[in-house]
């Protein structure tokens, strides 16, 4: 592999990296938002130490426009990585990160 294509596959790692953290980012917001309005209206409590699961999913049929707006570009994030990943000739140790 010459020099420009080890830079070439290191910025697309690199973008990996963002767009995981992003990823992640809009995550915690939606779920965030739903703890802030959708659960509160529904009375829903939770006490410190609660733990709260949910199916991916749940984000797509919120009562909350805007919830299902970033859930909407959570998943093409997540459909864009998928396609980055299967397009580069990547080996596992080098996107550990995505696990």
């Amino acid at each position: 592999m010459d020099k420009a294509n080890k830079k070439y596959k290191k910025q697309v790692l690199k973008s990996l990296e963002e767009l995981a953290k992003t990823e992640h980012v809009l995550l915690e917001t939606m779920t965030n938002l739903m703890l802030l309005k959708e659960l509160k209206e529904n009375k829903i409590e939770f006490k410190k130490g609660d733990t709260f699961s949910f199916e991916d999913n749940i984000f797509d049929y919120s009562e909350d426009k805007n919830v299902r707006r970033i859930a909407k570009l959570r998943k093409k994030i997540m459909k864009t990585m998928q396609k980055l990943v299967d397009n580069s000739d990547f080996k596992d140790k080098e996107i550990e990160f995505l696990a």
